[in-house]
């Protein structure tokens, strides 16, 4: 009789055991989910074509960098997970353009981003010209819509000239606050791309290639929103 009792109490603690198991386990997948759904995760990179004495020669930029007169750049982009990206440039006389997406309606929900994207696209570089000064390209990532810093943009971009300064700084606000918001978010990871298995090197300079900007991304990837701004000494 007692060895009875002392069996059931042992398949009682064991069920009791195995019920917290899988509960824990369910809140782990669900945490796992919760997390999942709130990343952004994409490719990125930054080139440009440096005219030097030895000739062309292609230079991936990681951060602020210093470029010449008819020095050309071009931006990579690809999306792995749902996100929404833009890339917003100001000129040294403080003008905003906005680089990417080509149109806010791509972004409508029921659209998914894929694919590679050059920007500009084909074949094209952007050259700079010969008004030179400080000039900075903002990368902002997402997990939702920035419905706000979209309505700000198209209200600039279709504003009287003598609207557009005031316009400007709503935008420049806008990506201001957004970073203040999601401060405690500002973790991330950067890591380069693997291919055909191997890591790429760490080499940064090599003679020109037009289609070698995609082989030179890194993975972005970060909690909810992801930011950072480029500083170009335009000479």
């Amino acid at each position: 009789m007692k060895r009875y009792r002392f069996l059931c109490c042992v398949f009682l603690l064991s069920i009791f055991g195995i019920g917290i198991l899988v509960s824990d386990t369910l809140v782990y997948a669900q945490q796992a989910k919760d997390s999942d759904e709130g990343r952004v995760v994409f490719q990125w990179a930054f080139g440009s074509i440096k005219n030097t004495g030895l000739g062309p020669q292609f230079e991936v930029i990681t951060r602020d960098s210093t470029l010449r007169s008819g020095d050309q750049i071009k931006f990579f982009l690809k999306v792995e997970k749902k996100c929404f990206v833009y890339l917003i440039y100001q000129s040294s006389q403080s003008e905003l353009s906005i680089l990417f997406p080509y149109r806010f309606k791509l972004l409508a929900d029921n659209y998914q981003i894929s694919g590679h994207h050059y920007i500009p696209e084909g074949d094209q570089w952007f050259e700079l010209d010969e008004v030179t000064g400080t000039e900075k390209f903002y990368l902002l990532a997402s997990a939702e819509r920035l419905n706000d810093l979209e309505s700000f943009v198209n209200a600039y971009e279709s504003a009287d000239k003598s609207k557009k300064d005031g316009l400007g700084e709503k935008i420049l606000s806008e990506i201001r606050r957004l970073r203040k918001q999601y401060l405690k978010f500002k973790s991330y990871a950067e890591k380069p791309v693997t291919i055909i298995g191997n890591m790429r090197g760490s080499e940064k300079t090599k003679a020109v290639g037009l289609n070698d900007l995609a082989d030179y991304a890194v993975e972005i990837s970060a909690n909810n929103f992801f930011s950072r701004t480029f500083t170009i000494d335009h000479q």
